[in-house]
C-alpha cells in the first residue's frame, strides 16, 4: 500500500518532549490514541482523549510495569499486513483492531549508566516492550508508520498534512530504518555495559 491512512496510534515514550503537540495534532484529526503509564497520564493532563493499553488488552500492567504491551492485542495490531486478507480476517475473528502509527522511544538506559546506578537498578532501565513494538512496526512498515524519536514528529505532521492524514510508503520505510538504528544502538549500549 502506498498511502496509509492513520486512524489509530499507540504512544509510549520516555522522552516526552514535543509529544503533547504531536498527540494534540493527531487527536484533533480524529486519530484514536492508545497509551501506557506515564505517557497516558501526561496526555490526560493535556486534556486529550486516550485509551489505556490495559483497556485494549483486558489485562493490567504487571511485574512493576515490566509487562504492559507484550500482548497479542497490541502486537497483532502492529504486525498485521493490511494488504493480506487472511491477516485482516484473523484480526476480525479475534476482535483485534490494527494500529497505523507506533510512537515509541525507549527507557533511558544511557542515563542509568551515567548516574552509576547499581547493576540491579540499571537492569530495570532495560526496555523490553518498547524495542519489541519498534521492531514490529519497523518490520511491518508497509502497514504501519513507526516514529522512534521526537525528532520525527515535525516531518510526520508535514507528511500527514500533505496527504490528508495518510503517509507514503517511502516515508514509512525511512522511519523503519531509523527505528532499527535506534534499537541497534540501544542493544549495543546494553551489551557493552553488561560485558565483564
Amino acid at each position: 500500500m502506498d498511502l496509509l491512512p492513520v486512524r489509530r496510534a499507540i504512544l509510549s515514550v520516555t522522552d516526552k518532549s514535543g509529544l503533547a503537540g504531536f498527540a494534540a495534532f493527531l487527536a484533533a484529526r480524529g486519530v484514536e490514541l492508545v497509551s501506557t503509564g506515564g505517557t497516558q497520564r501526561m496526555l490526560e493532563a493535556e486534556g486529550l482523549p486516550v485509551t489505556a493499553v490495559s483497556t485494549v488488552t483486558g489485562f493490567p500492567e504487571i511485574l512493576g510495569g515490566r509487562v504492559k504491551t507484550l500482548h497479542p492485542k497490541i502486537h497483532a495490531g502492529i504486525l498485521a499486513n493490511k494488504d493480506e486478507p487472511s491477516h485482516m480476517e484473523t484480526l476480525a475473528e479475534k476482535g483485534i483492531r490494527p494500529f497505523d502509527l507506533v510512537c515509541v522511544n525507549l527507557y533511558d538506559f544511557a542515563g542509568a549508566v551515567e548516574r552509576r546506578l547499581s547493576l540491579e537498578q540499571a537492569v530495570e532501565e532495560i526496555d523490553i516492550g518498547g524495542p519489541c513494538m519498534l521492531r514490529a512496526a519497523a518490520k511491518n512498515f508497509h502497514s504501519v508508520l513507526v516514529l522512534p524519536s521526537p525528532l520525527w514528529y515535525g516531518p510526520a505532521m508535514e507528511e500527514l498534512t500533505a496527504h490528508d492524514m495518510a503517509v507514503g510508503l517511502e516515508f514509512r520505510q525511512v522511519m523503519a530504518s531509523r527505528a532499527f538504528e535506534a534499537t541497534s544502538r540501544y542493544d549495543a549500549l546494553i551489551a557493552s555495559y553488561l560485558r565483564p
